[in-house]
């Protein structure tokens, strides 16, 4: 059960940006203005999208442990601000290393903040940094009371996160080894998102509910059949026969091996409006889908909500032999990780537009389709195989171990060198891409948030629904 109230995320190039600029090398204090958008829905997380640097020699004072904020700069942000309806979070750094607001701060925020808040009209607030990246940040409302912002997780090759509750006499917390109780304890305060509890998706949200999430957001649209049987995990013959939705299937089990792991179901389409929203209240996001479209919806997702994203796949590509049978040429299994600012799964392409229309084209008119398929436009469609549980547990379970690599890291490789993996069994061989392999082309809003349409999509906007 996730009982967090207040988040606070930083896409990897804005935390980068922010850091170089609070340490200097000179030890001493130094001042940015975050500009947030807002998701507000059970819980409200802040989207860091920009950033106001304060020029060192802007501060009338900058010693070890005191600053002065320049009124110009204050001004500038608040004006960027109200332009775009955004938020502000004032962060200076604590170079000595005091993990907690100092009675320095206290005095300075007591000034700070209201004027923040007036100035926008929108919740406001502040944040510490040390050297080592660690954050933590509180916040300033209409009752100009302070309260502190529970979770600060910065998102990029490594998933970082620091929680309000961990902070103990001024010392950062530390996060607990990979496979051990402590991490169990630890997950049971994030939130998943599986989209599609399918083949590849049951397998993912099993482990996630084991490993210890304390929510999960499962959005299928989609019921138990017969043919099922052979690779949905939990899935029963009685689920079939009523044709019981999987998201409830999924729910259903979960209860008999967990407690206190919230299940939210969805029975919708990722590619509706409410489907989209539930799944940007989760902190990580797992894509186990089959079409274009549900991996274009959560690459989109990614990057206007500041999302981590493993999307992973699996295909079985066959050949004609000198027979005119058609026989095995590979076995594969693909995992990407998409961080908000890096490259996306259509910079990767994973899909592009040619196979997007052409699910379309397969939805609403298929005789265009079997024109498309003898013109030769249809492309990079994968073959479905029934009986591959195996191959699915295999890219299930390497997905979930990327998400554990990277939240509390365990390999000798940098993360960001393994942005990309792809598993052949039939050659038993795997090759792994860099983040750097794949250029980022910038094509999605990063950290955009809830802004109509919907997703940049005019599909999922607000007038579409109620027309």
């Amino acid at each position: 059960m996730i009982t967090r109230q207040e988040t606070l995320v930083l896409p990897q190039p804005i935390f980068q940006l922010l850091h170089r600029h609070l340490f200097p090398g000179d030890g001493l204090e130094a001042a940015a203005l975050l500009l947030c958008t807002r998701a507000t829905g059970r819980r409200r997380k802040l989207l860091a999208c920009d950033l106001v640097a304060v020029p060192y020699q802007a501060c009338a004072q900058r010693t070890e442990s005191l600053l002065s904020w320049p009124g110009s700069y204050v001004e500038m942000a608040i004006e960027r601000a109200n332009s775009a309806g955004l938020s502000i979070v004032a962060v200076h750094s604590h170079p000595g290393g005091l993990f907690a607001f100092s009675d320095l701060d206290d005095a300075s925020d007591r000034l700070l903040l209201p004027a923040l808040f007036h100035g926008t009209g929108e919740v406001a607030g502040s944040a510490i940094m040390l050297p080592d990246g660690a954050m933590l940040g509180r916040l300033c409302g209409p009752d100009e009371f302070a309260k502190p912002v529970d979770l600060v997780s910065v998102f990029g090759d490594d998933l970082r996160f620091w929680w309000h509750h961990d902070t103990h006499f001024g010392m950062s917390p530390k996060r607990p080894a990979a496979f051990t109780s402590g991490m169990t304890e630890w997950l049971g305060r994030l939130s998943a998102c599986i989209i599609g509890v399918s083949g590849t998706g049951s397998v993912v949200a099993e482990q996630l509910a084991r490993l210890g999430f304390g929510e999960i957001i499962v959005v299928d649209f989609d019921k138990v059949e017969l043919r099922n049987l052979n690779r949905i995990l939990n899935a029963t013959i009685d689920d079939a026969r009523i044709g019981r939705l999987k998201v409830e299937m999924f729910a259903s089990a979960v209860r008999y091996y967990r407690e206190g792991c919230d299940v939210r179901c969805v029975p919708s389409s990722i590619a509706t409006r409410d489907a989209a929203l539930e799944a940007s209240e989760a902190d990580i996001l797992f894509s186990c889908v089959d079409t274009a479209e549900g991996r274009h919806i959560a690459d989109r997702l990614a990057a206007y909500f500041a999302m981590p994203l493993f999307d992973l796949g699996v295909s079985i590509p066959t050949r004609r032999s000198w027979g005119d049978e058609h026989e095995i040429a590979e076995v594969c299994g693909r995992i990407d990780y998409v961080f908000p600012g890096g490259s996306t799964l259509l910079d990767r392409s994973v899909y592009d537009a040619g196979v997007l229309e052409a699910e379309y084209l397969a939805r609403t008119a298929p005789e265009a389709l079997r024109q498309k398929l003898n013109d030769g436009y249809l492309r990079g469609i994968e073959e479905q195989a029934p009986a591959v549980i195996t191959l699915n547990m295999r890219a299930a379970s390497d997905a979930v171990m990327e998400f554990i690599a990277r939240a509390f890291p365990f390999r000798h490789a940098p993360n960001g060198s393994c942005a990309r993996t792809l598993f052949m069994l039939a050659d038993g061989d795997a090759d792994v891409f860099a983040e750097r392999d794949f250029p980022a082309s910038g094509a999605y809003p990063i950290a955009a948030g809830p802004q109509e349409p919907l997703l940049g999509l005019p599909a999922l906007g607000k007038q579409r629904r109620a027309a």
